[in-house]
């Protein structure tokens, strides 16, 4: 799956079950593992049920981004 990635810290959203659906031709069950590699550093990896906006988000999930003074 291709992703494209900007400078600075990105937010990415999988869809489990449809990613798995259109992919595989199957069902999402479970994730029995998470690999990440070392050219990557994650701030926060997390399963939710569906998406929440960033009012739901307890302050420790928020993504901030820094504002640049002119």
């Amino acid at each position: 799956m291709p992703l494209k990635m900007d400078e600075g810290w990105n937010q990415i959203q999988l869809n489990l079950p449809d990613l798995t659906s259109r992919a595989y031709g199957t069902n999402y069950a479970e994730t029995l593992r998470v690999q990440v590699h070392a050219n990557c550093r994650l701030r926060r990896i997390y399963f939710a049920h569906r998406l929440y906006s960033d009012e739901e988000l307890p302050p420790e999930f928020k993504l901030y981004l820094s504002v640049q003074k002119a």
